[in-house]
């Protein structure tokens, strides 16, 4: 996400159409994310929420209480920060409004090529607007919490957690949430059957890969998932199965911290961007994290699009390497250190 959408949240208070927090209040901060600035006067104490895993450490880094997932009530304020998940924009506005004590501000801000508009029409049918002021390519809005919860209970009821293909739990703003993604499935399709011994899932998302790995190898004697994404690594948790060895449970930027352990095959469908744009970098951070995790002559087997140039990282970080399928989006390629 862009700063813009952070400078347009806290336009309202610079703007004096919000009444700034003083010393005593308390304010939560959904979806925050680095890189904001607060308005002088601004002196509410901060509880920030933020689940994924790199924004997260940059906050914590700055000196901020920062949680993954919202704890405690009662707030004299939440601040909302809207991305492009419209499911997971109102499920923190739900939580928001859950939050904070009766009559509470609650403030919201997003992109209008995210849906900014679409979300303040939808929360102007369940609570009255305060008022909404646009700035910066985006929107800010604002309303009180209702003495009861019934916009909170109808954004989530809109909204309630799946289930994909009757066995994977999943929620709104996890990657690929509503169903199984066609690069995850092409991978475990090319899976070998010889996995054994030590095997780690790298960007585990809700688990689909390592599940499927779980039942297909009943030779592991361990089962790792890493995940940058708290809420999906919680999924995780549930939907791995039944392992021959207990699983563990890494929520870790794999770009920044190191892995301690060291595997016999790592499998991966590493993100590519981080916004609209391919970032390949990404990948190939993730790549390089894979080398390093990796026991001599152990494996690496990546599902990527096609057109990402991953081969030259691999040629570099690996003594061989190879490409097991593709089809008309994605490539499955095998590495062996």
């Amino acid at each position: 996400m862009s700063a813009e959408p952070l400078k347009t949240l806290f336009h309202p208070f610079e703007a004096e159409a919000v009444p700034l927090p003083g010393k005593g209040d308390r304010a939560l901060f959904l979806g925050a994310e680095p890189g904001f600035r607060l308005p002088e006067g601004f002196e509410a104490a901060l509880h920030l929420v933020q689940g994924f895993r790199p924004h997260f450490r940059v906050l914590q880094a700055s000196g901020f209480t920062v949680t993954a997932q919202a704890e405690g009530d009662g707030f004299d304020m939440a601040l909302v920060l809207a991305g492009r998940h419209r499911g997971l924009n109102e499920l923190r506005l739900a939580e928001a409004l859950e939050r904070v004590a009766p009559g509470g501000l609650v403030v919201v801000a997003g992109g209008k090529d995210d849906g900014i508009a679409s979300l303040r029409r939808r929360v102007d049918e369940l609570v009255p607007l305060e008022a909404h002021l646009p700035k910066y390519h985006g929107i800010a809005f604002w309303v009180r919490r209702p003495a009861d919860l019934a916009a909170a209970q109808n954004l989530r009821a809109a909204n309630p957690a799946l289930l994909v293909e009757g066995r994977f739990r999943t929620a709104p703003g996890m990657f690929s949430f509503d169903r199984i993604d066609t690069g995850s499935k092409l991978l475990v399709e090319n899976l070998p059957n010889d996995l054994r011994g030590s095997v780690a899932d790298f960007c585990a998302g809700w688990g689909y890969v390592a599940a499927e790995i779980a039942a297909r190898s009943p030779g592991l004697s361990a089962l790792d998932l890493y995940e940058a994404e708290f809420d999906a690594l919680e999924a995780a948790r549930g939907n791995i199965g039944t392992v021959t060895a207990e699983p563990r449970f890494f929520w870790i930027d794999l770009l920044k911290e190191p892995v301690e352990k060291r595997y016999d095959a790592i499998a991966m469908n590493p993100p590519f961007h981080r916004s609209r744009a391919a970032e390949p970098e990404i990948g190939a951070g993730m790549i390089r994290a894979a080398a390093k995790a990796l026991k001599p002559g152990g494996r690496l087997l990546m599902v990527a699009n096609r057109q990402l140039p991953y081969e030259p990282v691999l040629s570099a970080a690996f003594s061989s390497h190879a490409e097991l399928a593709r089809d008309g989006m994605f490539k499955v390629l095998v590495a062996r250190r």
